[in-house]
C-alpha cells in the first residue's frame, strides 16, 4: 500500500472538517450531540481500538482510529460553536506540549534512556502547573481499576518512587499473599477484600517492572478461556449433551482437548 504525501493528508483532513460542518448543519442526529452524549460513545470506540490492537488486526486498527478521529473532530466542532476552542487550538496545544516535554529532542537536555525520558516528562508536567499539581491528580477517576493501578505506579515511578531492583517486588508479593491467607482463614470479608486488592496491586507492580502490560495480559487470558470454554460447550452440544448434566471429570476431557487445540 502506497502512503499518502503530506500535502494529500492536509487536503483530506480539510475535507473531513468540511464534512463535520455539514453534518452539524444538516443531520438531525449529529446536530443533537453534545460533549456529554458523545462521552460514552468515545469510551466504546477506544475499547474497540484496544481490541483491534490486541488482535493485531491492521484493517480494524485503521478503522477504529478513524472512528476516534471523528470524535476528536466532533468535540472540536462543538467547542468552536461555543466559542471556546477549535481544532487548530487542539493541535497547537498538543504541539506546544510535545515540544515542551521533549527537551532532549527540541532543546539542550540529554536523556540517556527511556526511563529518564519518563522522569523528565513527569517532572515537566508538575512544572507546567506551577508545582502545585499533585503527582497522581492526572490519573482519571473513571479508569478501570487494573489500568488505574498500572498508571498510578507509572506516575510515581516518574518521580523516583520505585523499587531499587525489580527482584525486590517478589518479597512484597509474598508478604501480601501471606496477609491474604491470614484473613481468608479468619473469614473476615472486608479484610479479605482489602488484602486481595493489595495482592493484585503488588502483581501489577510485578508486571510493570518486568515490562508486561497487565491489562493486555489479563485480556489475553480472558480470550483464551473463552476459546477453550466455547470448544467445551460446542463439542458437548454436538454429542447431544448438556453442560448441566455433565460431571466435572467429563468436562475436563473436553477442556484438555481444547488446551491441546489452542496450543496447536
Amino acid at each position: 500500500m502506497a502512503l499518502m504525501r503530506r500535502d494529500e493528508v492536509k487536503e483530506i483532513f480539510g475535507r473531513l472538517l468540511n464534512i463535520m460542518d455539514e453534518l452539524r448543519e444538516k443531520c438531525p442526529w449529529d446536530r443533537e450531540q453534545t460533549n456529554e452524549t458523545l462521552r460514552k460513545l468515545t469510551i466504546e470506540e477506544v475499547y474497540e481500538l484496544g481490541d483491534a490492537v490486541l488482535e493485531n488486526n491492521v484493517l480494524e486498527i485503521r478503522k477504529e482510529l478513524g472512528d476516534i478521529l471523528l470524535h476528536i473532530v466532533f468535540y472540536a466542532k462543538i467547542g468552536e460553536e461555543k466559542g471556546q476552542f477549535d481544532i487548530g487550538d487542539v493541535m497547537n496545544n498538543l504541539i506546544d506540549k510535545l515540544v515542551y516535554r521533549h527537551p532532549h529532542v527540541f532543546g539542550t537536555i540529554e536523556a540517556k534512556d527511556s526511563e529518564q525520558v519518563i522522569q523528565n516528562w513527569e517532572n515537566l508536567k508538575l512544572v507546567e502547573k506551577g508545582g502545585n499539581k499533585r503527582v497522581l491528580e492526572g490519573v482519571p477517576k473513571a479508569l478501570p481499576a487494573l489500568v488505574k493501578a498500572n498508571r498510578i505506579q507509572e506516575k510515581v515511578r516518574g518521580v523516583g518512587f520505585d523499587w531499587e531492583f525489580k527482584e525486590q517486588v517478589w518479597d512484597k508479593v509474598k508478604e501480601e499473599l501471606a496477609e491474604l491467607e491470614v484473613e481468608m482463614k479468619a473469614g473476615k470479608k472486608l479484610e479479605m477484600e482489602k488484602e486481595f486488592g493489595d495482592l493484585i496491586f503488588s502483581m501489577v507492580n510485578v508486571a510493570r517492572l518486568y515490562g508486561i502490560d497487565p491489562e493486555s495480559a489479563l485480556e489475553r487470558t480472558n480470550q483464551k478461556f473463552i476459546r477453550r470454554f466455547n470448544y467445551l460447550e460446542d463439542n458437548t452440544l454436538l454429542k447431544g449433551k448438556s453442560l448441566q448434566e455433565m460431571t466435572l471429570e467429563e468436562m475436563d476431557v473436553y477442556w484438555n482437548e481444547a488446551k491441546k487445540f489452542d496450543k496447536n
